[in-house]
């Protein structure tokens, strides 16, 4: 037999690469699949819930009386909000921290990144919620606590510990389906 009859057969199959896309995707829709059953897809996670206050960087409110990390770890419950006047959900949520207040909630505010001009309009046109107020010109504050963006409020049990860190504008059903159960929460610590 001369060298060119011989044929050789090659074997058909498979190769693996040509498996790998598939495997990909099944491992991509698996994951998401999994976290679309999570419980709270839009909730953003808090490293600072279960701990205590994180250190604050200050500065007073003009015409306010203001609040140092002593106030946050001694007395009762209290929340911290922070806001700006350039934020329209910190506008939709004024009616909200205002029927706090109005129950005797203290909320401590602290103004973020704002023109104290303007922070000083907001407050005049919408009400004063805030029992003690100041401001976090810088932001250094807000990095310390792990601010995602305003609005964003924390409840603070007696002790100084955070109880809960909600992120985004308190509409009316978030009052009652989470601000006031950590408020409750942190009463009972």
């Amino acid at each position: 037999m001369a060298e060119d009859d011989v044929v050789v057969e090659k074997k058909k199959g498979i190769s693996w690469l040509m498996m790998l896309p598939p495997i990909l995707f099944i491992g991509l829709a698996v994951m998401f699949m999994w976290g679309m059953k999570q419980d709270d897809r839009n909730a953003l996670p808090s490293t600072r819930e279960g701990g205590m206050v994180p250190a604050l960087h200050l500065t007073a409110f003009e015409g306010a009386e203001g609040f140092t990390q002593d106030d946050l770890t001694s007395g009762g419950v209290k929340l911290v909000n922070f806001w700006a006047s350039w934020c329209a959900p910190c506008r939709a949520e004024h009616p909200q921290l205002e029927t706090l207040a109005e129950e005797g909630v203290v909320i401590n505010g602290i103004n973020y990144k704002d023109d104290p001009a303007n922070a000083r309009r907001f407050l005049t046109q919408l009400g004063d919620p805030f029992a003690k107020l100041m401001a976090d010109a810088d932001g250094r504050t807000g990095l310390e606590w792990g601010l995602y963006g305003v609005p964003e409020t924390f409840i603070i049990a007696a002790d100084g510990t955070v109880v809960k860190r909600f992120a985004g504008p308190i509409t009316e059903s978030i009052l009652e389906s989470v601000i006031r159960p950590a408020i409750a929460d942190a009463a009972s610590r």
